[in-house]
């Protein structure tokens, strides 16, 4: 097994719909440890830059506009193959398509509006989990 951490983020969704203490009971359900937690309110800048990666798709600033409509809670999560375990838990990116007793199923709208982010491979974790937290802010 492999110790690892990866990046979460309770998207606006879920946060006005007051699913934030359920889903935080699903990560601690699947033996995660919390290693960082805060919520913040993303300036339009912040996240133009955090998902820079999809600034030429056609969903851009639609993504960008749900992003910052209100306050989403930013995680740093870890425990063997974290962000394998992270995936399973939040489901299919399409609501539609997510297994039963995962997040996406249970509280996602639609597939822009999904309730959770995650990191989908080591080198996204190794760049988002430092837009948003010091090393002094993980335990």
């Amino acid at each position: 097994m492999s110790i690892q951490q990866t990046f979460a983020i309770i998207k606006p969704d879920a946060v006005s719909n007051g699913h934030t203490g359920q889903i935080l009971g699903m990560i601690e359900k699947a033996d995660f440890r919390i290693r960082g937690m805060k919520m913040v309110r993303l300036s339009k800048q912040q996240a133009e830059a955090f998902y820079d990666i999809h600034r030429e798709r056609p969903f851009f600033e639609g993504l960008v506009t749900f992003m910052t409509e209100g306050p989403v809670v930013v995680l740093v999560l870890e425990r063997d193959n974290a962000i394998k375990h992270w995936r399973d838990v939040m489901g299919a990116t399409n609501p539609a398509n997510a297994a039963e007793g995962t997040i996406r199923k249970k509280f996602a709208k639609n597939i822009e509006r999904n309730a959770v982010h995650g990191s989908d491979a080591p080198e996204t974790a190794a760049v988002e989990i430092p837009f948003f937290f010091s090393m002094a802010e993980l335990l």
